[in-house]
C-alpha cells in the first residue's frame, strides 16, 4: 500500500543544475530522490513531483513536493523513539541532506493532493541592486547587481501593464506541445532594505524562464531606454524580442505555492490539466 506524502522544503539553487534530476549533474531532485530513498530503505529510488520545476542557480523558500512511499516504510520511521513518522521524516532527512536542502516538513497529503497541479499560484521574488557601490558580499548569491540606476515607479508602472490572462510566447521558451497560456496575478517593484528593488511575481503557472524575461522586460524602461507601456507592446507582438534580457537565475527565489481547500484539490488539478488556450 502506497502513501502521498506532501513535503515542504528550501533550497540555495547555486550548486544545484536546477531542480529536475540530470545524469552526472547534482540537482535538488537527485538529492532529496537520495535521501528519501535512504530514510525510507526503499528498494528502488524515489520518485518526486514538483510545483515548480526551477532552474539552475534559483532558489527557494517554499517549495512543495509529493511522494508516494510504501506506508509501512513511513510508520517505521520513528523506529523505538516516541517520535510520530513526520517528526522523524523531518529528523532523519536533516541528517542526511546537504546543508543547502531543508526539508521544513514532511506528512501525509490530503486525498487529490498534487505538489504540481492542485496549486492555484506560486509566488517568486527577484533581488535586483542598482548600486555596485552599497553591495552586500553576503547576499552574492541572492542578488544581482547592475550599473545602471534604475527608475522603480516607470518599471512598477510598466510591470502591472502585463496582468492578466494572456499568452506569454514573448517572455517563455517554447516546448513542444505546451502551453504558453498564463494568468499573471501580481507583478509589482519596490524598494527594499539597503535600496534593493525586489519584484514580486505571482501567477497560475509559469512557462520555462518566464520570471526572469520578465524582469528583463521592464529592465529597459527602468534605464529610461523604453517607455512603461513597451513590455505590454512586446506581449501584444507574441514573439520573443531581443531587447529582452533573460535575467540572471540567482536573484530569483520560489517564495510560496498556494492549494485550495483540501476537498477542492482534486477538482483543481483537474483544471489545471486541461491545454489553456485563450478563447477566440
Amino acid at each position: 500500500m502506497t502513501l502521498r506524502i506532501r513535503l515542504d522544503l528550501a533550497y540555495d539553487g547555486t550548486g544545484f543544475s536546477g531542480w529536475a534530476a540530470q545524469p552526472g549533474r547534482r540537482t535538488v531532485e537527485g538529492v532529496l530522490s537520495d535521501a528519501l530513498t535512504t530514510v525510507l530503505r526503499a528498494p528502488e529510488p524515489v520518485r518526486l513531483t514538483v510545483a515548480g520545476r526551477t532552474d539552475a542557480g534559483v532558489h527557494a523558500r517554499g517549495q512543495v513536493a509529493h511522494a508516494d512511499v510504501e506506508d509501512g516504510a513511513w510508520r517505521r520511521l520513528p523506529g523505538r523513539s516516541t517520535h510520530t513518522p513526520e517528526d522523524a521524516a523531518v529528523r532523519r532527512l536533516g541528517g542526511v541532506l546537504p546543508g543547502d536542502v531543508v526539508v521544513h516538513r514532511a506528512a501525509p497529503a490530503p486525498e487529490g493532493f498534487d505538489a504540481r497541479f492542485s496549486a492555484l499560484r506560486r509566488r517568486y521574488l527577484y533581488r535586483l541592486l542598482d548600486d555596485p557601490a552599497a553591495a552586500d558580499p553576503l547576499r552574492r548569491h541572492d542578488t544581482v547587481v547592475v550599473r545602471e540606476r534604475l527608475d522603480a515607479a516607470a518599471m512598477d508602472a510598466a510591470a502591472r501593464g502585463l496582468l492578466g490572462l494572456h499568452d506569454f510566447a514573448a517572455f517563455c521558451r517554447r516546448r513542444e506541445g505546451a502551453s504558453t497560456v498564463r494568468t499573471l496575478l501580481e507583478y509589482g517593484w519596490s524598494r527594499g532594505d539597503g535600496g534593493v528593488l525586489e519584484a514580486t511575481v505571482v501567477a497560475d503557472a509559469f512557462c520555462h524562464s518566464m520570471v526572469r524575461a520578465l524582469v528583463g522586460a521592464v529592465l529597459p524602461v527602468g534605464e529610461g531606454r523604453e517607455d512603461p507601456g513597451w513590455p505590454a507592446r512586446v506581449l501584444a507582438a507574441g514573439g520573443r524580442d531581443p531587447r529582452v534580457k533573460v535575467m540572471p537565475a540567482l536573484g530569483l527565489s520560489l517564495e510560496e505555492v498556494v492549494y485550495p481547500p483540501d476537498d477542492e484539490l482534486s477538482a483543481r488539478a483537474e483544471q489545471a490539466r486541461a491545454v489553456r488556450a485563450l478563447d477566440g
